[in-house]
C-alpha cells in the first residue's frame, strides 16, 4: 500500500466508540469543566476541538481510568449471575470517558507532537497499560465471561452476539487472564515497557525525520522539480525561519518522492543518506529500542504459551501461522526479485549510454539514482511523465469529483461540507456523510497537509466509532502528508499521492458503513491482514476509466485529460512494479524475521543491520532495491501496531485485486455492485471471521493470480493461495 497505517484508537473494549451523551456516566469532581472528558455534545458527537488543549489531557485520562475501574468493578462484583447482557454487553458499554481522552491523546501524538505531548504520551502509555492489564486479568471479570463462553451453546445467541462472546473471551486469554499470580505480574512488567519503548520510538522516527530535512542554499540545486515543488521546499523552509533557502522534508518511506526529478546527483545520494540513516545514529539511534522490544515482545509470547511475537499475533489473524505468512513472501520474492533486477540492467544501460555520449565514464547505478532514472526510462517507454498529469489532479477536484464521485456511484451516499464544527487544524475538512434515502451515516475530517510536528506517511483514525447498540454514528478522519503549495497555489497531486487518498478514504467507508450492532467488532475492528483489504480495493477507483475521466480536469481550464495522456497514466501503473512490490516484500520480511526470533536470539544494537541483511537474504530479496522501511524507521512495527503484520498488506492486496478482478467482470462502477460490496464486507467488521466474510462476497477463497496479473509478474495463471 502506498504505505499506510490504520489507527483505531481508545480504551480496551470499546477503543473508538463513543455512546451518546444523554447516557453517558456524569464525570467526577476532577475532570468537571474538562472538555476532553465530558460527553461531546456537537452534532455526531464531534470534539469540540475549539475547546481542547494537550494540557488538560493528565486529569482527563486519570478520570477516565477511575471510572472504567469503577465500572468494570460494578460487572465483576455483581450479585446476579453473569448473563450476556450485564457482562458481555455491560462491557461494550464502559469506557466513554477514558475512550475519548485516548482519541485526544493519539490525535496529538501523531497530527500535532511537540514536548509536552510526547510528555504525556511516554508517561501515559506505560499507566494505560497496566489498566487494561488489570481489566483482561482480572480474575472475577474473566471467570464470568469464562462462565458464558463456557455455556456459549446453551444461550441462544444469535451469530453477531455469539461471535462477540468469542471474541471477548479470547481478548481476555490472550491477555494472559489464565495465567497464574505470578506470570500475570510479569506480563504486566513486560507490557508497560513495551509501552513506553513503543512511544519512545515514535517519538524518535519523529525527531529523526524533522532533523533529517535537507538544506539547500542555491534554487539551482534543485533543477528538475516543479515550480510547485520548489514552491513546497521554499515554504517548508520559511516555515522553520529558513528564509531565502529551501528544504526538502523527509517522508516516512525510505525512498523519497523527490528523487525521481531531482538531476543533482550529489544532492540525490544527501537526501538518500539523510533518508536510509534515520534512528541508526546521528540524532536518534533506535536500535537499542528495537532490540529490547523485540526482546521482550518475544517474553511475552512465550509467557501465553507461544514460541514467537510472530506465532502470537498471526493465531489472531486471516494468515493463523508465521509459515503460511512466510510461504505468500517466498512464493513471491523470486518474480519480484527478478523483475527488478530486469529493471535494474535497463537503468544501468541508460546510465551507460547517457554518460558516454557526455564523455564521461559511467558509474554504477546507486539507490538514489533509482527512481531519478526509472523515471527517465518510464517518459520514455511511455512517453509518460508524472508531471504531466499533476495539473489533472487538483486536491479539491480529486476529493469532490472522484473520491466522492465513486462512493456516490457504488453505494448513493451524498457529501455536504460542514463549516460550522471546530477543527483541530485550521486547513482541516469536514464533510456530514448521507445515506441515499438521506439518513445521516456519520462525518468525514480530512487532515492533509504535511507539518513538522506531524508524522509521515497516510492514515485513518476514528474518533466516535459507529455502534447500533449504543445508537453511534462514526466520526472518520483520514491524513496524509501532501506538501503544501506555494501561497496562492493550488494543491496538485501525483498519481501515488491521489491513489492514497482514495485508499485511505477506503478505510473511512469501512467505518462509516458499518452496521455492526457491537462496538468491538463494529467498521475496521478487524485483523491487520483484512483491515488492508477495503481500503486497498478502494484504490481501484483512482484509476477507473469512468472515475478518472469525472476527476481529471485541468486545474487552469477545466479540460478532461487527453485520452492518450489517460491510457498512458493507466499503462503506467504497471511500471516498475518490480522494485515496488520487491521493497515492499522485503521490509515484510524484515519485520517476520525479528518477530520469529527467541527471545535469546535477538542480537545487540549493533547488529542490527547484518541482522537485517540475513533476513533477506533468506528470499533472495538481498538484490538491488532497498526496503521499504529499514529498522530504525519502522513505525509500523515499532510503533503502529503492526509487529509480525506488515505483511497484511500483500496479504490484503491479493483480497483487493480479487474484488477489483470481480467488480470488472460484474459492470464496474454500478450501484447494485457497491450494494453487494457493502452488505457482505464494508457493513459487517468482524460480525463474523474475514475468511466467511470475503468467501460470501466472492464465491470461494482468495486468488493471486488477479494481484500478479496487476502487478505484471504473471508468468502462468495462478490458483488460490
Amino acid at each position: 500500500m502506498n504505505a499506510s497505517t490504520v489507527a483505531v484508537l481508545g480504551s480496551a473494549f470499546l477503543l473508538a466508540a463513543a455512546i451518546p451523551a444523554a447516557a453517558a456516566p456524569a464525570p467526577a469532581d476532577g475532570a468537571a469543566g474538562n472538555p476532553v472528558s465530558q460527553p461531546w455534545t456537537l452534532p455526531y458527537h464531534y470534539p469540540p476541538f475549539d475547546r481542547i488543549r494537550p494540557e488538560l489531557l493528565p486529569a482527563a485520562l486519570d478520570e477516565g481510568m477511575a471510572q472504567e475501574d469503577a465500572q468494570v468493578d460494578a460487572i465483576a462484583r455483581s450479585p446476579e449471575p453473569a448473563t450476556f447482557e450485564n457482562t458481555i454487553v455491560a462491557m461494550e458499554r464502559m469506557g466513554r470517558a477514558l475512550d475519548q481522552a485516548e482519541t485526544v491523546l493519539q490525535l496529538y501524538s501523531a497530527n500535532a507532537s511537540e514536548p509536552r505531548v510526547q510528555e504525556i504520551d511516554a508517561k501515559y502509555s506505560t499507566l494505560l497499560s497496566s489498566h487494561r492489564d488489570a481489566i483482561l486479568q482480572r480474575a472475577d471479570l474473566f471467570a464470568r465471561v469464562d462462565s458464558l463462553w463456557q455455556r456459549r451453546a446453551t444461550l441462544g445467541l444469535d451469530p453477531e452476539s455469539l461471535q462477540l462472546l468469542e471474541r471477548t473471551q479470547a481478548r481476555f486469554v490472550r491477555a494472559g487472564a489464565r495465567l497464574s499470580e505470578s506470570d500475570r505480574k510479569s506480563l504486566r512488567a513486560l507490557n508497560e515497557r513495551k509501552a513506553r519503548l513503543t512511544t519512545e520510538f515514535r517519538n524518535g522516527v519523529l525527531k529523526a525525520t524533522r532533523a533529517g530535512a535537507i538544506e539547500v542554499a542555491a534554487e539551482s540545486e534543485l533543477d528538475g522539480l516543479s515550480p510547485a515543488e520548489i514552491g513546497a521546499a521554499r515554504t517548508a523552509a520559511e516555515a522553520r525561519g529558513l528564509h531565502g533557502k529551501w528544504l526538502i522534508a523527509l517522508q516516512n518511506t525510505t525512498i523519497q518522492p523527490v528523487l525521481a526529478h531531482l538531476k543533482n546527483r550529489a544532492l540525490r545520494e544527501r537526501i538518500w543518506r539523510a533518508s536510509e540513516s534515520r534512528g541508526a545514529g546521528g540524532a536518534v539511534d533506535n536500535r537499542p529500542l528495537i532490540v529490547e522490544l523485540v526482546r521482550l515482545r518475544a517474553q511475552s509470547a512465550n509467557l501465553l504459551g507461544y514460541p514467537t511475537q510472530a506465532a502470537f499475533r498471526l493465531d489472531d489473524s486471516v494468515a493463523r501461522t508465521p509459515a503460511a505468512a512466510d510461504a505468500m513472501l517466498a512464493g513471491m520474492a523470486p518474480a519480484a526479485e527478478a523483475k527488478a533486477k530486469e529493471e535494474g540492467a535497463a537503468l544501468q544501460r541508460r546510465i551507460d549510454a547517457q554518460e558516454r555520449a557526455a564523455g564521461r565514464t559511467p558509474f554504477v547505478l546507486q539507490p538514489w539514482d533509482w527512481a531519478y532514472y526509472a523515471e527517465l526510462e518510464r517518459r520514455e517507454t511511455l512517453a509518460f511523465d508524472d508531471a504531466q498529469v499533476r495539473p489533472y489532479f487538483e486536491l479539491d477536484r480529486v476529493l469532490r469529483d472522484g473520491v466522492f464521485f465513486a462512493a456516490s456511484g457504488l453505494y448513493g451516499l451524498k457529501f455536504r461540507e460542514r463549516d460550522d464544527l471546530p477543527r483541530f487544524q485550521p486547513e482541516n475538512r469536514v464533510f456530514e456523510v448521507i445515506d441515499a434515502d438521506g439518513t445521516p451515516m456519520g462525518l468525514c475530517t480530512f487532515d492533509l497537509f504535511a507539518r513538522d510536528n506531524k508524522q509521515g506517511g497516510a492514515w485513518m483514525n476514528v474518533y466516535v466509532g459507529p455502534s447500533r447498540l449504543l445508537g453511534d454514528l462514526p466520526v472518520v478522519t483520514v491524513n496524509l502528508n501532501i506538501a503544501h503549495p506555494a501561497r496562492g497555489e493550488p494543491a496538485l497531486l501525483s498519481f501515488d499521492e491521489t491513489t492514497t487518498l482514495f485508499h485511505e478514504f477506503g478505510h473511512a467507508l469501512h467505518g462509516l458503513l458499518s452496521d455492526a450492532r457491537y462496538p468491538s467488532l463494529a467498521g475496521t475492528r478487524t485483523p491487520r491482514d483484512f483491515v488492508e483489504f477495503p481500503s486497498q480495493y478502494n484504490e481501484m477507483w483512482a484509476r477507473d476509466p469512468v472515475v478518472l475521466a469525472h476527476y481529471a480536469r485541468h486545474y487552469q481550464t477545466g479540460e478532461p485529460m487527453p485520452p492518450a495522456l489517460l491510457q498512458k497514466a493507466l499503462a503506467s501503473f504497471r511500471f516498475g512494479q518490480g522494485y515496488a512490490t520487491a521493497e515492499y516484500l522485503a521490509a515484510a520480511r524484515i519485520d517476520l524475521a525479528w518477530h520469529e526470533l527467541a527471545a535469546g536470539e535477538v542480537p545487540d544494537a549493533a547488529g542490527v543491520d547484518a541482522f537485517e541483511h540475513r533476513a533477506l537474504a533468506r528470499l533472495g530479496l538481498d538484490g538491488p532495491v532497498a526496503p521499504r522501511y529499514h529498522s530504525g524507521y519502522f513505525m509500523h512495527i515499532f510503533s503502529h501496531g503492526y509487529d509480525a503484520g506488515y505483511y497484511a498488506y500483500i496479504w490484503s492486496e491479493v483480497m483487493a485485486r480479487d474484488a477489483e478482478h470481480w467488480f470488472n467482470t460484474h459492470g464496474g462502477l454500478v450501484r447494485a455492485n457497491g450494494d453487494f460490496f457493502r452488505a457482505k464486507i464494508l457493513s459487517r467488521g468482524r460480525t463474523a471471521e474475514p475468511d466467511v466474510l470475503f468467501s460470501s462476497f466472492y464465491g470461494g477463497p482468495p486468488e493471486v493470480g488477479p494481484l500478479l496479473e496487476h502487478r505484471g509478474l504473471a508468468k502462468e495463471p495462478a490458483g488460490t493461495r
